[in-house]
């Protein structure tokens, strides 16, 4: 009878250190998850502690906190390409856009009513390739403005109906130069949502000045209570495949006679940034572009 009790107490205090040992692995874990997790949403270079003796929670810890170390190490490689990139690109957009005002203005004073139809035919193929350099130097302003979005990322309860509604004067002038009239049709109710002021801006003044730059003579925005902006426009040449590469970065749609460059790529990283949705349709020659902040 005393053999069998304390085998019985030997398993039951084997049972127990074996539950607190369970225990101690277990804390420790959610110890280093939250600990991990922390420090992944934060920007600090703290590392992961645990309370314990635990020889491979410890060795886990050191583990994840290599990897933390080469994480950051790779991060800070990033950030500082980045600034680099973003330096050279303005730097080459500031070096090609003094030849090209140069090249325009002497183009104007060649424009006379003398020339004859060979000179004609050059001046317009030169101007045509100035304006094409002159597409590139803004798309590579673009891009050095693109590559450093993610800091603008502060949100506020922003009025979808009065960013839409300044935006759309901003371009009085030029919709009124292209022979523009656009129809508008903004909801009477405010429409709230948690979005970054300039990041809504940019979005709006990239779809717009693409439809007057590209559009003919048609422009029409509508924005509904649920939170969606419609912005529509006769877009010629648009087949599947070149709508559904619409929002790569700088894809050019190329006609016969000249191209429809149609830049949007940057909107939709904004809007993707700020948590909503970006959409091209294209029927009858009317090309749609839908946005929705939820």
């Amino acid at each position: 009878m005393n053999v069998w009790f304390y085998l019985f107490l030997i398993v039951l205090i084997l049972l127990i250190i074996l539950i607190l040992k369970n225990l101690i692995i277990k804390n420790g874990i959610n110890d280093i998850s939250k600990s991990l997790k922390n420090i992944l949403k934060s920007d600090t270079n703290n590392l992961i502690t645990i309370n314990t003796n635990n020889k491979e929670l410890k060795r886990l810890a050191n583990i994840l906190n290599n990897s933390l170390q080469d994480l950051r190490e790779l991060e800070l490689e990033y950030k500082n390409g980045n600034q680099e990139l973003k330096t050279s690109i303005t730097n080459i957009s500031h070096d090609l856009r003094t030849p090209l005002t140069a090249i325009r203005g002497y183009l104007d004073l060649m424009d006379n009513p003398n020339l004859n139809k060979k000179q004609v035919n050059y001046l317009k193929i030169i101007d045509c390739k100035v304006k094409d350099l002159t597409e590139l130097t803004e798309q590579l302003f673009d891009f050095s403005k693109s590559i450093d979005i993610q800091n603008e990322i502060k949100k506020d309860n922003i009025c979808i109906n009065d960013i839409l509604e300044e935006s759309i004067v901003n371009f009085y002038s030029l919709l009124k130069k292209n022979n523009i009239t656009p129809k508008i049709e903004i909801c009477e109710e405010k429409v709230v949502r948690l979005l970054n002021e300039n990041m809504l801006k940019r979005i709006f003044e990239n779809i717009i000045s693409n439809a007057i730059k590209y559009g003919k003579n048609n422009f029409n925005v509508k924005l509904y209570n649920n939170g969606t902006i419609e912005f529509s426009n006769i877009a010629y040449n648009l087949d599947p495949v070149s709508l559904e590469k619409l929002f790569d970065r700088y894809y050019t749609v190329r006609s016969a006679k000249k191209s429809n460059g149609i830049g949007l790529s940057i909107a939709k990283q904004l809007v993707d940034l700020s948590g909503g949705t970006i959409e091209a349709k294209y029927k009858n020659n009317i090309l749609i572009i839908r946005v929705k902040f939820r």
